[in-house]
Order: structure tokens, then sequence, then C-alpha cells
């Protein structure tokens, strides 16, 4: 493999393990994960399934309807130059400074869409995330992924790359071993999109997992607010959703780009 793709290379997975290995929180370990599976029980299952099924509609709301209206909040056309301008400099001088400028525009699409993230908190209902307004929270996190693909050069229009961004949330949500085996099948669907390798991709319930996966994130994250000292652990919930989504997603689509590049390195060598 060529050193600069070497160099570029080592550091994404020094990155990705870093965000499946995180340093333990010393408050979370102390005053949150004693009590964690009995907060998980005490959630009504009533509830649970409302906020889920409520994700899962939202989705396909989203899916049918919304790229239209998500796509009017950045420039497509602009973010796909730019990768086609950024790739081609890549494809004539093969340097660290023009691979690292594939970045920037997702670095600035992550602070807004992050702080966007944390008005639109301080405006949901009692349990953090109204129910009308579930599509609006999907919407900005599916335009965080969006914005981050077009940065690497990947679209986002057909079932199967729509199968991969929810798998890539799910796994940027989850933690321990089970983050591990979903980053797994990330990499690999990865692959198998890159490879155009036939794939199959039951889009109804990848949705429903990772409606699953927000809802449980979200209702643990409120219950933990009634837990004298770490009230203010779940009052940022969404702001660390979307944080979350978009380190996880950057590591992804650039570990994706670095190993085509490294493919079509060696065949050229």
């Amino acid at each position: 493999m060529n050193q600069v793709l070497l160099k570029q290379m080592k550091s994404i997975e020094l990155q990705e393990e870093k965000f499946l290995n995180p340093k333990e929180n010393l408050l979370f370990k102390e005053k949150v994960a004693p009590v964690l599976d009995k907060i998980q029980d005490k959630i009504p299952e009533k509830l649970a399934s409302t906020l889920e099924t409520a994700f899962f509609k939202g989705f396909q709301l989203v899916f049918e309807k919304g790229n239209t209206y998500i796509e009017k909040t950045y420039n497509k056309e602009q973010k796909l130059l730019d990768y086609d301008v950024n790739n081609y400099a890549i494809d004539k001088k093969l340097c660290n400074r023009f691979i690292n400028k594939l970045d920037r525009s997702s670095l600035y699409s992550n602070a807004i869409n992050s702080s966007v993230s944390i008005v639109e908190g301080g405006l949901l209902g009692m349990l953090g995330i109204g129910l009308p307004d579930i599509p609006l929270f999907i919407a900005l996190i599916m335009k965080t992924v969006y914005e981050v693909s077009l940065s690497y050069g990947h679209d986002y229009e057909t079932d199967e790359t729509k199968g991969y961004i929810l798998l890539l949330i799910r796994s940027a949500l989850a933690k321990g071993d089970l983050q591990k085996t979903l980053n797994e099948q990330t990499d690999k669907l990865g692959y198998q999109l890159d490879h155009k390798e036939a794939i199959t991709v039951d889009l109804d319930e990848e949705m429903q997992l990772t409606s699953k996966a927000l809802s449980d994130t979200l209702l643990t994250a409120k219950f933990i607010q009634g837990i004298p000292v770490v009230g203010a652990v779940g009052g940022l919930i969404n702001y660390n959703i979307v944080q979350k989504v978009s380190q996880y997603s950057k590591i992804k689509f650039k570990k994706r780009y670095l190993l085509k590049k490294s493919e079509i390195s060696t065949d050229v060598m």
C-alpha cells in the first residue's frame, strides 16, 4: 500500500478503535451503570412501542418524501463538485493535504447540525422529543450522514445505501460487543456496495431495528434524568446522538474511500 494511504488508514483505524472502545466515564460507571438495567426495566412497554412506531413511520416519511426537502438545506451539486475536484487532485498527486480536504465540508456541517439538535431538543415534548417532531429529528440525523457521504463521493438514493445508513446509525448508538458486531456488519456491507456485489436489503426490517435503537437511546436517557446528580446526562441526548452518528459516519465513509483508493493504487503498481 502507498505510504500516504497507509498513514491515513492507520489514523482512521485508530479513530475507529477509540470510538469502539471509549475511555470509561467515572460518573457513568458510579452513578448510572449500576441502575441502568433497572431503568430499562421500568420503561413502560406501551411507551417504548409507541415511540418505536413513531420512529418507523418517521423513517418511512423521510425516505419517501423527505430527501427533496433535506437537500434544500445544503448544496448537493456543490458538494459533489468539491469531491470531484479533491478526488481528481488526489489521483494526480497522492498526498495528505488533498486527502484531508475531503473532511472539511463535513466538519462545518457537523457543527451546524449539532447546534440545531440542541435548539431542537429544547423545543420538544416532555420526553425530550414529541411524536410530531420525530420526522424532523430523523431528517436532521439523515442530513448529517448525507453530507458526510457526499464528501467522500457516495450517494444515498438506493435501498441498499439506505440500508447501509440505517445500519451505520444503529452501530453508532450501540455499545460493547453488540457495537463491535454491528461495526463488522457495516464494514461488510460497505465493501459489498463498493464492489457492486448483489445485495438484498430488507429496508423495513432495517428501519424497525434502527427505530428501536433510537427509541431505547432516548427513553433510557430521559429516565436517567430522574436520578440525582446525573440529570444533565439525558438533557444532551439529541446533541449526543447527532455527534455520535456524525463521528462514526466520518470514520466509515473515509475508511471506505481509503480502501478503494488503496485497491486502485495496488492495481496501478
